[in-house]
């Protein structure tokens, strides 16, 4: 008997990353914020994941993000912990703490509260580094999922983040 925790969709989204990272032979690591783990847990999953899951970083406060990710204080003090700027600084952050090949960082606001008009209920931040590219090269990039209730932003963020850790992905430049 198999008996799983999460979605289909996500489990599904999981697989494929788990799949196609293995047949590229990249090993991946996971900076979460918003998403609380959710992202690690759908890649754990799957039976096999230990081929290509390298680690993951749970950086809920400010403080585990500069502690454990090296985001400095003046990005978070300038730019805020919902941006680009920390996205890009979290995957950074998780590639020099590992042996992974790729890294992926997810910030936002998952809600009800904590919105703002600049940045509401629903707008994450992704960032993606791969390991030997250049700083600039990180790319980033600002969703707005709109208030689908915390469960429902935390889930959108989750795949988007996993679509974001298949070998093809792009994100757009930062936003």
């Amino acid at each position: 008997m198999t008996d799983y925790l999460l979605p289909e969709a996500l489990r599904e989204a999981a697989r494929a990353v788990v799949e196609a990272n293995r047949a590229a032979g990249r090993r991946i690591a996971v900076a979460e914020s918003c998403t609380g783990g959710l992202v690690s847990a759908a890649l754990t999953e799957i039976a096999g994941s230990s081929d290509v899951f390298e680690t993951s970083f749970v950086t809920y406060s400010n403080e585990a993000k500069m502690d454990l990710l090296s985001v400095s204080l003046d990005v978070l003090e300038t730019f805020g912990s919902v941006s680009v700027a920390v996205a890009w600084a979290m995957a950074q952050g998780a590639l020099a703490r590992s042996r992974a090949d790729v890294a992926v960082a997810i910030t936002g606001i998952a809600g009800p509260g904590g919105g703002s008009e600049k940045k509401p209920v629903g707008t994450v931040v992704f960032a993606r580094a791969e390991r030997d590219a250049a700083p600039d090269q990180v790319k980033a990039e600002r969703r707005e999922f709109g208030d689908l209730g915390r469960g429902g932003i935390r889930l959108q963020a989750a795949l988007c983040a996993l679509e974001l850790l298949m070998p093809e992905a792009s994100v757009a430049p930062g936003a």
